[in-house]
């Protein structure tokens, strides 16, 4: 049976300013009965441009006004997708020249372990162990805001002799904001690599001499940030689910409790010290409550915040592969 800490789960209260998370522009009706497209709005959880009200002879569907939002019902939130690429941001683009031949290199770092990673060419994949969930805004101080770009806001006339309305748009804006979201570590995507393709996951495909040099070199990378450590990547042959039927496994390699709890640690450093300046908006991580969840509760932080256990103390980590 197993037994010990699941997940880290984890609460964010956040605070900023502005939008950092734009959607584009979307077609709306203007003041004047006609449609226009120079609005642009941030991402709004649920929001439609739609009225629901359809013209009978040509099905043309009728659109919201730009006011017409309510950020209770359709609250701004910053995409949790958003919110990975700038917690791995120094990372972000090394994953875009990552081949066959160099993917070690990526394996060994934080984005290899934590983030994840799919190479198309090759079939190596990393599934990240880091759940995010959007941050959601809860003050709603959203605003429509028109605008204009440099230049006269009268119409000009085209060498073609036609008139040309200057750049007159506009934006629904946002003043101070608070988020709040959710995210979990999975103890099981984090212990295990696997580097052997035998069900399709794997992060490397080695031999077993290149493999235990890899666990050294991981070794290593989590020891150099917490020298007072004792982290340990062990390879392994056949390593089988904990409670499978069959013994058939994968060779990989598989982290102790300290290199775990080391990279752990990392990442929940990195969500602590997060912010985003962007977009002529900002955002920044003010708080973080941790749930070292050794239970059958799936986020229990959310669920049953009474029972949250704020830190390890002296619990283990669940073990899920068993070298066989």
């Amino acid at each position: 049976m197993i037994s010990g800490i699941r997940s880290v789960d984890f609460f964010i209260e956040a605070a900023g300013y502005g939008v950092v998370n734009w959607n584009g522009s979307a077609a709306l009706m203007g003041d004047s009965g006609t449609e226009i497209n120079n609005h642009t709005l941030p991402k709004l959880r649920g929001y439609s441009n739609l009225t629901g009200k359809v013209k009978e002879e040509n099905n043309y569907k009728y659109k919201k006004q730009a006011s017409d939002i309510d950020f209770k019902e359709t609250p701004l939130y910053i995409s949790q997708n958003c919110i990975r690429h700038h917690l791995f941001r120094d990372q972000a683009f090394d994953t875009q020249i990552v081949t066959q031949e160099n993917a070690e290199n990526l394996l060994v770092s934080i984005t290899g372990l934590i983030r994840g990673y799919v190479i198309p060419a090759c079939q190596y994949k990393r599934t990240s162990p880091l759940l995010l969930e959007d941050f959601v805004e809860i003050l709603g101080n959203g605003n429509f805001e028109q605008m204009g770009r440099c230049g006269s806001k009268d119409k000009e006339e085209t060498k073609s002799g036609k008139d040309k309305s200057t750049s007159i748009f506009s934006k629904t804006t946002f003043g101070e904001t608070a988020y709040k979201a959710y995210g979990s570590i999975n103890i099981e995507q984090l212990q295990f690599i696997s580097l052997d393709n035998k069900f399709g996951r794997a992060a490397i495909n080695v031999s077993e001499e290149q493999g235990i040099a890899l666990a050294s070199k991981i070794q290593t990378f989590i020891k150099n940030f917490y020298p007072e450590s004792d982290p340990k990547a062990i390879f392994g042959r056949n390593y089988a689910r904990v409670g499978g039927i069959f013994p058939e496994g994968e060779h990989g390699i598989l982290l102790n409790d300290d290199a775990i709890n080391c990279l752990i640690d990392l990442t929940l450093e990195r969500i602590i010290n997060l912010s985003i300046k962007q977009a002529k908006g900002y955002m920044y991580v003010e708080k973080l409550e941790v749930d070292y969840n050794d239970s059958n509760i799936m986020m229990r932080i959310k669920r049953q915040p009474e029972d949250v256990c704020p830190e390890k103390g002296n619990k283990k980590y669940a073990v899920y592969f068993e070298d066989r």
